[in-house]
């Protein structure tokens, strides 16, 4: 009798456990929230916030989009849950998260692969990582300050990062973004969508406007990165040391 008491104590405790660790959860993390400045999403203390009118459904040329953000996500599931609920809802937001996904992948190879993985259209994943690895990692071979080594890639698209500056953003990062002069189509190469075309801006590079290619399958809300070679091509090399992004 007694053995069976102590255990229902236990369950109950353990329940307990969990239970306040969901409301914890919860407390951390804020979905859609309407304020002044757009739509705001928080996890933990990093604050999320989108704005635009961007939309995969109408082409409109003089659409617009902004995404601000006050950390690079610590992990996994930050990025996950910033992708699935909040920012992956629009094709600005999920075009601003392919600076964020560029810079796990810099801190680490496998963390960052899992979160190109997410917001990628699968063909997409290979063709950032094989470039990444070379533009991330000196080899042997590679001279001392080589400019092709360019590690600070994913800050080149931030507001306020030029080379000049040492690629140093503005903060909140601050990605902006417009529409292409290219209308949607819609993909017929492989598997069924609407592809639109938008211009990621960057001081980065002579041609400040950086094309990114949004893709979204008719049985989800969620949009995908399906081709955006033009954010990890060379950029102007950098003046000074790079400090990192938080």
């Amino acid at each position: 009798m007694l053995l069976s008491l102590l255990g229902f104590q236990k369950a109950e405790a353990q329940w307990d456990n969990n239970r306040n660790k969901a409301r914890q959860n919860k407390k951390n993390i804020n979905t859609n929230l309407q304020n002044s400045n757009g739509m705001t999403f928080k996890y933990g203390q990093h604050i999320y916030t989108m704005r635009g009118t961007l939309s995969i459904e109408n082409y409109d040329q003089q659409a617009t989009g902004e995404v601000t953000f006050s950390n690079v996500p610590a992990d996994y599931d930050e990025f996950e849950a910033v992708y699935t609920q909040f920012l992956g809802k629009t094709p600005h937001g999920t075009a601003a998260m392919m600076p964020m996904a560029m810079e796990l992948y810099g801190r680490d190879r496998e963390l960052g692969l899992q979160c190109l993985k997410l917001i990628c259209y699968p063909s997409n994943v290979y063709s950032v990582t094989s470039i990444l690895d070379t533009k991330y990692g000196a080899s042997r071979f590679s001279p001392d300050n080589d400019p092709y080594i360019q590690r600070y890639l994913p800050a080149a698209v931030l507001k306020g990062a030029a080379p000049d500056n040492s690629y140093c953003p503005q903060e909140p990062y601050t990605v902006e973004m417009r529409a292409s002069v290219n209308k949607h189509q819609k993909l017929q190469i492989s598997g069924s969508g609407t592809v639109m075309y938008i211009y990621v801006m960057g001081k980065g590079w002579d041609t400040e406007k950086r094309q990114v290619e949004i893709v979204r399958q008719p049985d989800s809300e969620l949009h995908q990165v399906f081709n955006c070679p033009s954010l990890y091509t060379q950029c102007k090399t950098i003046r000074g040391k790079w400090n990192g992004l938080k």
